[in-house]
């Protein structure tokens, strides 16, 4: 590492520390020629590889606006579509990767909009999977309504066992 003041080719590192998000470290280092003290940051690079083969870097935002246009007139704020955009990097970012198919990113947001609001879901589904027929949208709200009648008969079927325990906890001996 180049000292800024000085120019010389080499620095001592100092103190290390990670981020919180832990996606780069920041570095505090000094010049052994003139003593001066300076910071890096190293930070971890994402690379999306687009379908015509340009590798561009990951960005938050290109995965919010994406998603923005398909929860248009929808209850979703701007913290839920950066949260949203937090977890596809997240989800991208363990695959251990430093370069991913775009393809990729598109799954990785498939779930968490799915979660955060199912018309908006359809919409981008509709886009990315490539819609054609009335019967692809079908499909894909018939799975729609069984993941939730799943999800919703696995709470129901846990109730009665949780009322009973509540009822046992009450109970005078």
């Amino acid at each position: 590492m180049h000292c800024p003041y000085c120019r010389h080719d080499d620095s001592k590192v100092i103190d290390s520390r990670g981020s919180e998000d832990g996606n780069s470290i920041r570095r505090r280092r000094e010049c052994p020629t003139c003593g001066s003290r300076f910071s890096t940051v190293e930070a971890i690079t994402l690379n999306v590889i687009k379908r015509n083969g340009v590798a561009v870097p990951f960005s938050r935002d290109k995965v919010i606006n994406g998603v923005r246009r398909a929860c248009q007139g929808r209850p979703v704020t701007e913290d839920d579509l950066a949260i949203l955009a937090s977890k596809v990097e997240e989800a991208v970012r363990q695959s251990g990767q430093a370069e991913v198919p775009s393809h990729e990113v598109g799954l990785a947001i498939l779930g968490p909009l799915r979660d955060l609001d199912e018309v908006a879901y359809l919409r981008f589904a509709s886009v990315y999977r490539s819609f054609e027929s009335l019967a692809d949208f079908e499909l894909e709200i018939e799975d729609l309504r069984s993941s939730r009648t799943s999800h919703t008969s696995r709470n129901t079927s846990q109730e009665p066992s949780t009322e009973r325990a509540r009822n046992l906890a009450t109970a005078p001996s």
